[in-house]
């Protein structure tokens, strides 16, 4: 699996949320990887999920793309809740 972090430089803030989310997909035993992007680059790149503010969500939601909006980038335990619930919640 696939999953994009963004956020609208693809450098800060998108690199630590998909640190967290990759520690997150090992807890939670998700076979998956999350890497980091910038809003430009995510709206063209294919992946089965994107994950970031709500606000760069917004923004990259086209009708088709799976997004997961996250507050706090640091959060262990909202990141593994969203995981939960967006991808374990789909099976």
């Amino acid at each position: 699996m696939k999953i994009l972090a963004v956020c609208g430089n693809g450098l800060g803030t998108s690199f630590i949320l998909s640190m967290n989310v990759n520690k997150a997909l090992k807890v939670l035993n998700i076979d998956g990887e999350c890497k980091n992007m910038d809003l430009a680059s995510a709206k063209t790149e294919v992946a089965d999920y994107y994950i970031g503010t709500p606000e760069i969500m917004e923004q990259l939601q086209d009708g088709n793309k799976k997004t997961i909006s996250i507050i706090n980038m640091v959060s262990a335990d909202e990141i593994q809740k969203a995981l939960t619930s967006h991808i374990l919640g789909e099976k």
